[in-house]
């Protein structure tokens, strides 16, 4: 398979773009990816980067990277550095580079607007009585009894609070909109909270942060967004986004955004619209931030990037390439239908790409000895193989073969069950890209296992031969004891044993699902040309499986390879 754009599914999100340029309500689409720098992106996070890049670069738009940094309790460097360095693996880039920080000041000034035009005000109830008070989705809320305080106070009471007057959690700043509201979220929502941490971008500037609604959606505005694509579940958050975006009127309003301009941020604030689409979910595994930290901190992974773990940082560790995942959710598409996807398709959207984009190499990963008796101890000769058969661009390279050989354990029989067509004692198998062999003899240690094989090779059917096209069931790879390079070799498989290790109805948690078996570390042996690899190169083990070079660990004198998937879907069969 190339690497090439896939071709695109149509979808809805595609359709009102293309209808909004056709009908000239945008002249050029812009549309952002708003992260919190609280924890490593998953592969939920790639759907929408894929989306919401995807569309810009299709429809000549532009896509901002903003980071939703407005609660620093929470957010680190090591995050917001990883998020960045996802997206550009993905292979995307950003038009301009924002923090929801960037426009504190104008979150600030759209509040002071707020509280004078009468829709918000200050409240010091605590966090358990806003909730006794905003009722269920049955029963209507209750006012505030500070919700009817005069406009003057609240602007005091605000300005005092942005002055770092008050305790933590002491007051809040709400949007005055319905407590009778059928919509809960807009039961006169907080908009601002004392929160007295330090901000990895502002210090110490700020007392008070905005709430996510709040901030969210005039970031949007003051950014121009033309498309605000978000998952379902902020679907009914969009009458508050709408409210935020229209009563604070940006556009109509440059003196609260003025501080951007002599700060040397463009800004051009516009009226975005928001649209839900599902959320990207896949079995085996969970994509819960919270519980993807409990996994780190509990070290019950090795990190973050940990190949068996859902994180972007994880699956390019393990070899996942860029254009697998982008063909993956390019092949899903979008839709307003929630739904969980399994494994198989993603790690054969992976395995696609590598077909076509991985050159051959041999390495034996359960290594048994096999001596070929009638070619001499010394015997040592170069050998030309593809290094892939279905694309001749990729060229050839010289394989060393000897006397002594390193094949598959699971190549050999003693008893062969029905069916088997590789090595047994007195049968005949073909070396790949050597010739026909005959096991003569079974060589055991004490405890009666098998250590070597002691094979004749048949000349007659060499390459270039006469009987090189004398006719055998099995073919088996091999390498040269000799020249082959010991690796360690870490086989990865699904890090929970159950589809949806999220659901808690048997009594156990997701850490009690955890995949004994998830990951396997064998030592085995590749040939010069494997072991030459460089960080991240990947290439097909023939007849093993795609692997890559390990991001951290390899070297060329100790080769670490992670399997990335195997040839075939293995979890097929045991479904």
């Amino acid at each position: 398979m190339s690497t090439e754009t896939p071709i695109l599914q149509q979808h809805f999100i595609r359709q009102i773009v293309r209808d909004d340029l056709a009908s000239g309500k945008h002249a050029q689409i812009r549309t952002r990816f708003p992260p919190e720098p609280n924890g490593y992106l998953h592969l939920g996070h790639a759907k929408s980067i894929c989306l919401n890049y995807g569309l810009a670069a299709e429809f000549g738009g532009l896509c901002n990277l903003r980071f939703d940094d407005t609660n620093p309790s929470k957010e680190d460097m090591e995050f917001v550095e990883a998020i960045q360095r996802d997206v550009k693996w993905l292979g995307f880039d950003w038009a301009e580079l924002r923090h929801a920080s960037d426009y504190f000041e104008v979150f600030y000034r759209s509040a002071l607007k707020l509280i004078r035009l009468g829709v918000a005000y200050v409240d010091d109830l605590s966090a358990d009585e806003v909730r006794e008070y905003r009722g269920t989705l049955t029963e209507p809320g209750r006012n505030s009894p500070y919700r009817d305080r005069s406009v003057e106070e609240n602007l005091d009471l605000f300005q005092r609070m942005r002055a770092g007057e008050f305790a933590d959690g002491s007051k809040t700043l709400r949007a005055k909109i319905d407590m009778a509201s059928g919509n809960i979220n807009l039961r006169d929502p907080a908009l601002y909270r004392i929160r007295k941490v330090h901000h990895q971008n502002t210090g110490d500037a700020w007392p008070i942060y905005p709430m996510y609604d709040f901030a969210h959606s005039l970031s949007d505005a003051l950014e121009g967004i033309t498309h605000s694509l978000c998952t379902l579940e902020f679907e009914d958050h969009r009458p508050l986004y709408d409210w935020c975006v229209d009563k604070v009127d940006l556009a109509n309003d440059p003196e609260l955004w003025e501080p951007l301009l002599k700060a040397g941020l463009p800004t051009s604030p516009s009226k975005p619209r928001q649209i839900e689409f599902s959320r990207g979910n896949l079995n085996y595994t969970v994509m819960s931030k919270r519980k993807l930290i409990t996994l780190v901190a509990e070290n019950l992974v090795d990190g973050w990037d940990d190949p068996r773990m859902p994180t972007i940082a994880g699956v390019r560790r393990r070899g996942f390439t860029p254009a697998g995942i982008r063909l993956f959710w390019e092949r899903i598409g979008v839709s307003k239908q929630n739904s969980t996807i399994d494994m198989s398709v993603l790690e054969g959207a992976v395995r696609e790409d590598l077909d076509g984009t991985a050159p051959r190499r041999l390495a034996v990963i359960d290594p048994l000895k096999m001596v070929i008796t009638n070619l001499d101890e010394g015997h040592a000769e170069s050998l030309t193989f593809p290094n892939h058969p279905k694309d001749e661009s990729f060229g050839t390279r010289s394989v060393p073969f000897s006397r002594e050989l390193w094949i598959e354990r699971e190549d050999f029989a003693e008893v062969p069950p029905k069916g088997f067509h590789r090595l047994k004692p007195e049968g005949e198998v073909r070396l790949r890209g050597v010739g026909i062999v005959r096991c003569d003899e079974v060589v055991k240690d004490a405890d009666g296992q098998v250590v070597e094989l002691r094979c004749t090779l048949d000349p007659e059917t060499r390459t270039g031969m006469p009987g090189a096209d004398r006719k055998v069931k099995g073919t088996i790879h091999w390498v040269s004891a000799r020249d082959a390079v010991p690796a360690i070799v870490r086989l990865y498989d699904r890090l929970f044993d159950v589809t949806d290790p999220d659901d808690d109805s048997d009594g156990k948690t997701y850490k009690d699902h955890i995949n004994p078996h998830s990951r396997r570390i064998v030592h085995g042996y590749v040939e010069p040309a494997a072991a030459a690899a460089t960080h991240e190169d990947r290439m097909q083990f023939e007849r093993l499986g795609y692997f890559v070079a390990d991001m951290h660990d390899h070297t060329h004198a100790a080769p670490v390879f992670n399997r990335v998937v195997t040839l075939r879907d293995s979890w097929a069969k045991q479904a």
